[in-house]
C-alpha cells in the first residue's frame, strides 16, 4: 500500500552496505597476494581432430572402374568405400605463401605533398581554363565540320539544276490534229 501524502515508489530497494557486486570464485579468487603471487595461465588445449570432408572425385572415379552406374549404387560405394581428404590438401595454412616481390609496400600509398608554389600563383587554375578553352576549340571545329557535311548532303533540285542545267529544246515540227487542216 502507497505512503500516505508520498508518490509511489517504482524501484526496488539498492542492497545494504555489506554487499559486494560482482561474481565471487571461490578457487581463483583470493584478492591481491593471489594476484601477486601466482601466474593463472591458460592450459592449452588439446586440438580436436576435425573429419575431414569427403573426396568425391576419387570415389567417383573408384565406381566407374568398378562399372556402377545409377545412384544407387554410387551411394552404395560411398558407403563401402569412405574416402576422405588427405590432411595436407584440405588445410589452408599448409600450402605456400604466394610470391611477392621484395620492394612491395603494404597498405594505402601516401599521397604526394601539394606544391604550395603552384598554388600561390593559381596554376591549377591556368590549367583548367586551358583544358576548357581547348575543349570549346575541339566542340566548335566538330560543329563547323557538322555543317558543311549537311551542307554538302543538302542536294535539292534546285541546287542539282544550277550545277547541271536542262539540255535546251529543240524545236519540233509537230502540231496539234485539229489544226492540220489549215
Amino acid at each position: 500500500q502507497a505512503e500516505l501524502g508520498k508518490p509511489q515508489r517504482n524501484c526496488n530497494t539498492l542492497p545494504g552496505f555489506d554487499f559486494s557486486y560482482g561474481l565471487y570464485v571461490h578457487r581463483t579468487d583470493g584478492g591481491v597476494p593471489e594476484a601477486i603471487g601466482h601466474w593463472n595461465t591458460v592450459k592449452p588445449r588439446t586440438a580436436s581432430v576435425q573429419k575431414m570432408p569427403r573426396d568425391f572425385i576419387t570415389m567417383n572415379c573408384g565406381a566407374l572402374k568398378a562399372g556402377y552406374t545409377t545412384a544407387r549404387e554410387f551411394n552404395l560405394y560411398y558407403k563401402a568405400k569412405d574416402i576422405r581428404r588427405k590432411d595436407d590438401e584440405y588445410s589452408r595454412f599448409k600450402r605456400c605463401p604466394p610470391k611477392i616481390p621484395a620492394d612491395v609496400t603494404y597498405g594505402v600509398t601516401a599521397r604526394p605533398c601539394t606544391p604550395f608554389f603552384d598554388l600561390l600563383q593559381h596554376k591549377y587554375k591556368e590549367l583548367w581554363m586551358e583544358q576548357q578553352r581547348a575543349l570549346t576549340a575541339a566542340q566548335r571545329a566538330e560543329k563547323k565540320k557538322v555543317i558543311v557535311l549537311q551542307q554538302c548532303s543538302r542536294e535539292t533540285r534546285t541546287t542539282f539544276l544550277r550545277k547541271q542545267p536542262l539540255p535546251a529544246k529543240e524545236e519540233s515540227f509537230w502540231h496539234l490534229p485539229h489544226l492540220e487542216k489549215v
